[in-house]
């Protein structure tokens, strides 16, 4: 019998996890935190030694795409995950996008399905359109863009008004500017009736030409 060997030393645990016989053993390390999978190593215990803290010898079966290897919290034995991290997903009552950074399953709040708009609610399975808010937001929007045409058009037919008259009142108008006064005013007096409620219908008076 030759007194050489070329076979690597195994160790051996016990069945209170230290080595009962010295040599080398392949661990699998995890997140001290989260118990998901790190690496693999080899490691040379020596009699009586226990595991790295956060390993296990148990080798792991990999997990298919999209899934998460983690130990699970009794310690004894490896499972898999949904893995979503990275991906976008929405809040399901602010709508407002986020991504995932911890894997597991998505938490109750949040949805990948992406709203429309910001009139969606959840109905606890896919995005319904408030149709009634998403009207009266639109109708409020046209009156507030119909307030300020309106204020604007007034702004430019008082200047004008005002121009036309200076020269009535001094006396200096010719019967073209006594007659733009007349339908500059009449102008004034139409889009002062204007009802901005009705936006976007709003039928608007034509401006004078001089």
């Amino acid at each position: 019998m030759s007194n050489y060997s070329t076979d690597i030393e195994t160790a051996e645990l016990g069945e209170n996890g230290l080595s009962k016989k010295a040599g080398w053993i392949t661990v699998y390390h995890v997140n001290q935190y989260t118990g998901e999978y790190q690496s693999a190593s080899m490691e040379y215990l020596m009699l009586g030694v226990g595991l790295p803290a956060h390993s296990y010898p148990d080798k792991p079966e990999l997990p298919p795409a999209g899934q998460a290897l983690r130990r699970t919290v009794d310690g004894k034995s490896w499972e898999f995950l949904p893995d979503y991290r990275g991906q976008t997903v929405y809040s399901t009552e602010m709508r407002q996008e986020q991504t995932v950074t911890q894997f597991g399953e998505l938490p109750d709040n949040v949805t990948p399905l992406k709203p429309e708009s910001e009139f969606d609610t959840w109905d606890g399975k896919k995005w319904v359109t408030d149709t009634q808010a998403q009207q009266a937001a639109e109708s409020h929007a046209a009156q507030q863009a119909a307030q300020q045409a309106l204020t604007s058009r007034l702004a430019v037919a008082n200047a004008r008004i005002l121009t036309l008259s200076d020269a009535l009142d001094l006396d200096m108008a010719t019967d073209e500017e006594k007659a733009a006064l007349t339908k500059w005013k009449t102008y004034r007096v139409m889009l002062n009736r204007i009802d901005v409620s009705t936006a976007p219908d709003i039928d608007w008076p034509p401006v004078p030409q001089k």
